[in-house]
């Protein structure tokens, strides 16, 4: 194996500890999002006493756990995607395909970390109700997401011209269906 493949393939696992990592934030983050609202539930039911910040601190959980699980679906190639066509065309069309797909995802991420930039600048002045935090709290797991989505789908772009120049086919991940 070669130096670059070898090098390669540290970054790569460095990229699926960087995923993992999201996944444990998407993991404490729905469980106290679920603790939350039965703490709303059991306040609002059996003390009589409705707890108002459930509702911000929710919507903040699950701003979290949408933008880093889309990351996490561009890193595990389990976005949604329609591949029908690209599989149907070869190894060799389907391979610059995939090139082509991880260049515009990585594009989208970049969009998405400048236009996540601007909304966490111009949203820290305002307060997020109930919670008193900055509302670019909430923006900044697009900001998060944005350049999680252009680093893993940029890293596999080079990967897969590195694997070609080698003189290899880049390893996409087999998904298999359950039955």
């Amino acid at each position: 194996m070669s130096n670059s493949l070898a090098f390669v393939q540290r970054i790569e696992g460095w990229l699926g500890l960087l995923s993992k990592l999201c996944l444990i934030i998407c993991a404490i983050a729905l469980t106290v999002l679920v603790a939350s609202f039965g703490w709303l539930v059991w306040g609002r039911y059996v003390m009589n006493v409705t707890p108002t910040w459930v509702e911000q601190l929710g919507l903040l959980l699950v701003a979290y756990i949408a933008f880093l699980g889309a990351a996490v679906g561009i890193h595990e190639q389990f976005h949604l995607g329609v591949t029908l066509f690209r599989d149907a065309l070869g190894p060799k069309v389907s391979g610059f395909l995939r090139f082509i797909i991880d260049i515009i995802l990585a594009s989208f991420g970049a969009v998405m970390l400048y236009g996540g930039i601007v909304l966490f600048n111009f949203g820290w002045d305002t307060l997020l109700p109930m919670l008193n935090i900055p509302e670019s709290f909430r923006t900044l797991a697009m900001v998060c997401s944005g350049g999680l989505i252009m680093l893993f789908a940029g890293c596999r772009a080079v990967f897969r011209v590195i694997y070609w120049r080698n003189g290899e086919r880049y390893p996409d991940p087999v998904h298999h269906e359950e039955s």
